[in-house]
């Protein structure tokens, strides 16, 4: 990631360009799943469920 300045920018200001690039471009989700190790079964599962759970929704909304 990389913020350009300038000799005004308030730091504030600069902080949130760069959060707002950061979670953009979806570092903070990738860091989420990385901070512990997931077996392979675990995330297997885990996408199991998720797919199932938007096949669940989307089910749902075609009944309406």
């Amino acid at each position: 990631m990389q913020v350009t300045l300038n000799e005004t920018d308030r730091l504030e200001f600069v902080l949130k360009k760069f959060r707002r690039q950061v979670t953009k471009a979806g570092l903070f989700q990738d860091m989420k799943k990385k901070r512990f190790y997931e077996s392979p079964a675990v995330r297997r599962r885990r996408k199991d469920k998720a797919a199932a759970r938007r096949k669940a929704k989307s089910g749902s909304r075609r009944d309406q």
